[in-house]
């Protein structure tokens, strides 16, 4: 299943790592990257290690934020995380579809190094810079790893020299909304998912609620988190409800029900394929063993 939340934790924390396995979210992302100072990125590598190592606990998915590609973090980020249990790279900042070839090709050798299964390790990305931006027509079909994308608005802001990325109204800037509109076309066009970028102002409830709600509307299937406090909230949002549920039921039952097949009625409108379409990824987000992208 495509998780609904992916909650970012440093991986050099215990007190936030032991926070984190408790919130309930779909998946830990185990950040080696932003969060963690430099000089503690061995320490932060170390308990990764020994926290994978000790088994998977919870149902969550565990995924790991990596450094860049061109840092010196980079492979030694990928050798600790590279273990049983993990289901994917995050693998922030790439410039396009060489930097997820590159990716795909450590991942390639470092599986058969560690005797894990071919394409077992999976990738999602952000595009977060100027480069990313001009380069992320390509990143679609740059690797049969990927599962899933988000953008970010904070990494890019500061690339293109901003002090901001929304305007006094609250709302984000041309060049930001540009990004994050592209994030749905080109998970659309890979058959991937769209995970909408964190909601930073983590105590506003409101605000995230919002968030939400119009990135669920337009397509994205999940968002990322910055706090444990805002798990519950993105799980819900982005939950069928039963009332969407059975309304899917009753358009892949009349669809299946039609003679005709291309076009039914149903509560006085007209269908198409399309909805069928929509109806059946509102029920495969409802079952683990479904992709709603398949």
């Amino acid at each position: 299943m495509i998780p609904r939340s992916f909650l970012f934790v440093p991986a050099d924390s215990e007190r936030k790592l032991e926070k984190a396995l408790a919130a309930g979210a779909d998946a830990l992302v185990l950040d080696l990257e932003d969060s963690v100072a430099a000089t503690r990125k061995p320490l932060a590598r170390e308990q990764l290690r020994e926290l994978l190592a000790g088994g998977h606990r919870g149902g969550a998915q565990w995924w790991v934020r990596i450094n860049p590609l061109d840092s010196e973090h980079c492979l030694p980020d990928l050798c600790a995380a590279l273990q049983q249990g993990v289901q994917g790279i995050f693998l922030p900042k790439p410039a396009g579809a060489s930097d997820l070839q590159r990716a795909d090709h450590y991942l390639t050798a470092l599986e058969a190094a560690a005797g894990l299964a071919p394409v077992s390790v999976r990738l999602m990305t952000v595009v977060e810079s100027a480069r990313g931006l001009l380069g992320q027509h390509e990143i679609p079909f740059a690797s049969e790893r990927l599962d899933a994308m988000t953008w970010g608005a904070e990494d890019l802001a500061a690339d293109l020299g901003a002090s901001g990325n929304r305007g006094p109204d609250g709302q984000l800037f041309t060049i930001h909304q540009l990004s994050r509109s592209f994030c749905l076309v080109l998970a659309a066009a890979g058959g991937f998912a769209a995970i909408d970028t964190p909601c930073m102002s983590y105590q506003d409830e409101t605000l995230l609620q919002a968030e939400c709600d119009s990135a669920r509307v337009e397509g994205f299937v999940g968002k990322m988190a910055i706090h444990p406090d805002q798990i519950a909230l993105i799980n819900r949002a982005f939950s069928p409800s039963q009332a969407e549920l059975d309304y899917a039921r009753r358009v892949v039952e009349a669809f299946e029900q039609s003679a005709e097949g291309g076009t039914v009625g149903l509560d006085g409108r007209m269908l198409d394929l399309p909805h069928l379409k929509q109806a059946r990824r509102t029920l495969a987000r409802a079952s683990p063993s479904i992709s709603p992208f398949s």
